[in-house]
């Protein structure tokens, strides 16, 4: 059993130290899957602290099946969805009129975070669902249908999202950064 595995075994039975061990190892690798799967850092870091939010209620469900990350990827992915879709919700609320009145990572030196932020930058001038469907693939490792089954969306739109974005992405990288925002 590694360290890991007891701080997740015992931040399960209630230790919270353990707890801050799991979540001190596991918030800057949520955090850039978040900023890559969404716009602008603000919303990254407030979605991000509702993905972890989301990840320390469902730790009691983890089953140790499988990796913790690659666990607590999929509830970040899930939450980040379902924060974007109240988001959406929110702002068609105010275009009709309605009243709503009711970190760097610490593995890498900082060559890799200004690799990351670049990267950021250029998925920032995708659209959603291939900015989506990229993260999924590319940086999670899940399969087409399986990225199709996470998003609601056919298995040949997914591929044609997938082959859509990476032609953009080329072409943004080939202009030298997105494109001087």
């Amino acid at each position: 059993m590694s360290a890991l595995d007891a701080s997740v075994a015992a931040a399960i039975a209630g230790d919270r130290r353990a707890l801050e061990v799991v979540v001190t190892r596991l918030l800057p690798r949520l955090r850039n899957l978040v900023r890559y799967l969404v716009r602008g850092d603000s919303d990254a870091d407030d979605i991000a602290q509702e993905a972890m939010v989301a990840v320390v209620r469902g730790l009691p469900g983890f089953r140790g099946e499988g990796a913790l990350e690659s666990w607590a990827d999929r509830v970040v992915v899930r939450e980040t969805f379902a924060c974007l879709r109240r988001a959406r919700r929110a702002r068609d609320r105010i275009d009709r009129g309605a009243d709503l009145s009711m970190v760097p990572h610490p593995e890498g030196g900082p060559d890799t975070y200004a690799e990351r932020r670049r990267v950021a930058r250029l998925l920032d001038d995708l659209p959603d669902d291939q900015r989506h469907a990229l993260v999924l693939h590319h940086v999670l490792g899940l399969s087409v249908p399986e990225i199709a089954a996470e998003v609601s969306a056919p298995v040949e739109t997914v591929r044609s999202r997938l082959r859509l974005g990476m032609g953009r992405l080329r072409a943004l990288h080939a202009a030298g950064d997105g494109g001087a925002r």
